[in-house]
């Protein structure tokens, strides 16, 4: 049986990659060249917003990677109508989080693989309910996991956990930025060796 194609994550982000790599398939990050503020249309609901991101990510490699299989993914939150994205600075991660402070929330999270026979989709919801904060409490946890590379300016993986009171996933993985379990059917339907 001949090797798959080269797979290609479309993503600078360390969390992504780190994430792809517990499938060990060896794989190669390159930045995307989309322009992901062209693809943000008004009126679009979180879920097609975050899918066609993950989408552009992808498909922005074409050029530069043929044959390859490429994996692109978008991730956002979204509080009602009000969509949320990577902070940033310290002052938006703070002016977000008591936003966030005392309600529900989804954190949408998109992956898209485009390959030789068409393209696969999944999107992923999990909803978020985070505690009521103070401010002291949200400055506390800004200068402790600084995350102003996250969307909603929180991680998970790390004292971000403390800011919830209830998280209703699917998939954990997804939270961190790529849902693993999606991308391995995604994958193993195409002829990648996993698990």
């Amino acid at each position: 049986m001949p090797a798959p194609p080269d797979l290609v994550l479309a993503s600078t982000s360390r969390y992504r990659r780190e994430l792809l790599a517990r499938l060990g398939l060896p794989f190669r990050a390159v930045a995307p060249a989309c322009d992901e503020e062209a693809l943000k249309l008004p009126g679009l609901r979180p879920e097609h917003l975050a899918a066609r991101l993950a989408l552009g990510k992808a498909e922005s490699l074409r050029p530069t990677e043929p044959g390859a299989t490429l994996v692109g993914s978008d991730q956002l939150v979204a509080l009602g109508d009000v969509i949320l994205g990577k902070p940033g600075t310290a002052a938006r991660a703070a002016e977000q989080l008591a936003m966030l402070a005392g309600r529900t929330h989804a954190l949408v999270t998109a992956v898209a693989v485009v390959h030789a026979g068409g393209v696969l989709e999944h999107v992923d919801v999990t909803t978020l309910s985070m505690r009521p904060l103070t401010a002291a409490q949200i400055e506390r946890y800004v200068a402790a996991d600084a995350p102003l590379d996250c969307a909603g300016s929180y991680k998970l993986e790390a004292r971000g956990i403390a800011l919830f009171d209830r998280i209703d996933s699917a998939d954990h993985s997804a939270v961190t930025g790529l849902p693993l379990i999606a991308l391995t059917s995604m994958l193993a339907s195409i002829g990648y060796p996993v698990p």
